[in-house]
């Protein structure tokens, strides 16, 4: 039996994007022999998911690891591609992904979402922006998601990062969404009613037009402090997908397989 791994982001037009996840994934200490494909859901021609599998099971890889690269269980994305890979019979929202041609047995891993290595990713990307942590807050700004129970695991995750990153920094932490809307009540109820100092954090894998346009479009004309930085690059990231490829490797290993 082989394993291959195949990592799955959403991808982007900007090259930079994409040279952020390779350039993690190239971070990666696997056993020796064991391929790894990296592929986008859009975007990327010539890298998109289904040339992923294809790569790996060229290579004899019998057993696929993937690895979901997005920031919380509540994407849609998510639900579409663990669809598409056979992993669960039915989506949960409609989608137009056709089912992939995959022969390799599939160990579906798990978003980032939340976690002590996420907290300190976040932490470390804002910590210089930091000046009075007591009268500080730090406000995560998820993408969220307008679908119900998506948008729950959104909150869910968002909130568990948020207390993590609290116990780690001494600020106070919240989060807000884009979908629903909720980023400027959050900011301005931090800031003009509680009286913190608002610190911004874009919880998106990469920066890109998101990160660059849409949230600073959000707080227009408000008081805060923001670096447009995004989780990539960190170090920490390559310990994580580390971590996921190793559970998947004992989940296939209770299975017989290895």
């Amino acid at each position: 039996m082989k394993p291959g791994v195949l990592i799955i982001s959403h991808g982007s037009p900007a090259p930079a994007w994409v040279q952020l996840v390779d350039e993690a994934a190239g971070q990666l200490q696997l056993p020796d022999g064991c391929p790894v494909a990296v592929s986008f859901l859009e975007h990327v021609e010539g890298r998109l998911i289904q040339d992923g599998i294809d790569r790996l099971e060229e290579t004899g890889a019998t057993d696929l690891l993937v690895v979901p690269l997005f920031v919380s269980s509540g994407s849609t994305h998510v639900d579409e591609i663990s669809y598409a890979l056979g992993v669960k019979e039915v989506p949960e929202k409609a989608t137009d992904l056709e089912p992939f041609r995959v022969r390799a047995r599939v160990y579906f891993g798990t978003p980032i979402d939340h976690g002590p290595d996420v907290a300190a990713m976040v932490w470390e990307k804002v910590r210089g922006m930091s000046l009075q942590p007591e009268r500080e807050v730090v406000l995560l700004v998820g993408h969220g998601s307008v679908h119900d129970g998506f948008r729950q695991r959104w909150e869910r995750g968002m909130s568990s990062l948020a207390a993590d990153v609290s116990a780690i920094s001494g600020t106070a932490c919240d989060y807000a969404l884009l979908n629903p809307d909720s980023v400027r009540d959050k900011a301005e109820s931090w800031s003009r009613e509680k009286g913190y100092d608002v610190i911004v954090f874009p919880l998106f894998l990469s920066s890109g037009f998101f990160t660059a346009k849409v949230i600073p479009g959000r707080l227009e004309g408000l008081d805060y402090r923001y670096s447009g930085e995004a989780l990539l690059p960190h170090p920490l990231l390559k310990i994580w997908m580390e971590q996921q490829i190793s559970g998947l490797l004992r989940a296939a290993g209770k299975n017989g397989q290895y």
